[in-house]
């Protein structure tokens, strides 16, 4: 696909996501053209499920930029965002130089600085989107990260630039595309989220979801893809659920029961293919208890 970060307005990002399959409404339609237009990072909020990994995806995909992808975890640090060396190829070339006679010309001083030829990087997402640039730089579950992950990102992101010690300074020559994702689990600082654009994205209104699903699964019919979504709508509304079904789970239980032929969704099959849309025990227990009531028309 061609690369081009030109976009024209908000109904020409909303195309493009269309495109790929993602399905947005206006609001985040708009701030995704802010972000790309001001150069700004891109904050998503929002319960599990709601597309926010999905948009960077998209995003990269609708642009035709590489993406690189950070997922975050707890003591996560900047060396595993940045940049590693490849030891065993150093090894491997230590013992070319012994094999060929020693340190050569320039001594000890030589051999060991070309240990640390850019050949050796290991570059990790965040150095790789810089090298890569133009490209769509995604952190994902930011929030799992501690308060000095959160400090190392606001300074990368402040200068789109970092300094390997051995190698010097790696800076990008186009600012990436960057989408960070929080599930909300903490707060993020109010500096990190200074510098970026937010949006919170909430589960999709029932006709939005109906769309997803026949354009991500065109094979499920109209009526069986609305009756899913329905369910699935009344469950997150009104059961209480550990985890409600995000639209990945939507779609894969309506995927799940065209697999088994379902033309339309009954009580039986509805308890057979749980497993497609909760992951928690406690939860398929109140979704059976409450089949009856949400299959209701």
């Amino acid at each position: 696909m061609e690369v081009s970060l030109e976009v024209a307005a908000v109904d020409d990002v909303a195309d493009r996501l269309a495109a790929t399959g993602y399905l947005c409404d206006p609001e985040l339609a708009t701030v995704a053209f802010l972000a790309l237009r001001m150069g700004r990072p891109l904050l998503l909020e929002g319960e599990p499920g709601t597309g926010k990994t999905a948009l960077a995806e998209a995003l990269a995909e609708s642009l035709g930029l590489p993406l690189l992808r950070l997922q975050c975890y707890e003591g996560i640090d900047a060396s595993q965002a940045l940049y590693d060396w490849d030891f065993p190829r150093q090894v491997l070339h230590l013992r070319a130089l012994e094999a060929a006679g020693g340190a050569g010309e320039g001594g000890v001083e030589a051999a060991e600085r070309s240990l640390y030829d850019e050949r050796f990087l290991l570059a990790r997402p965040v150095l790789a989107a810089l090298q890569r640039s133009p490209a769509v730089l995604l952190v994902d579950e930011v929030d799992r990260a501690d308060d000095e992950f959160e400090a190392f990102l606001l300074e990368v992101l402040s200068t789109y630039q970092v300094t390997i010690p051995e190698l010097g300074t790696v800076r990008a020559a186009t600012p990436p595309v960057v989408v960070l994702t929080s599930n909300r689990t903490r707060e993020l600082h109010d500096a990190l989220k200074r510098r970026c654009l937010y949006h919170w994205i909430d589960h999709p209104t029932l006709e939005r979801e109906v769309e997803i699903v026949r354009s991500r699964a065109p094979e499920v019919s109209a009526a069986l893809a609305r009756q899913v979504v329905q369910v699935v709508q009344r469950l997150r509304e009104d059961v209480g659920l550990m985890k409600p079904p995000g639209v990945a789970e939507t779609l894969d239980w309506a995927r799940a029961l065209r697999h088994l032929g379902a033309a339309e969704l009954d009580l039986a099959t509805a308890a057979a293919t749980l497993g497609a849309l909760v992951k928690y025990r406690e939860d398929a227990d109140r979704v059976r208890a409450a089949l009856d009531r949400v299959l209701a028309p």
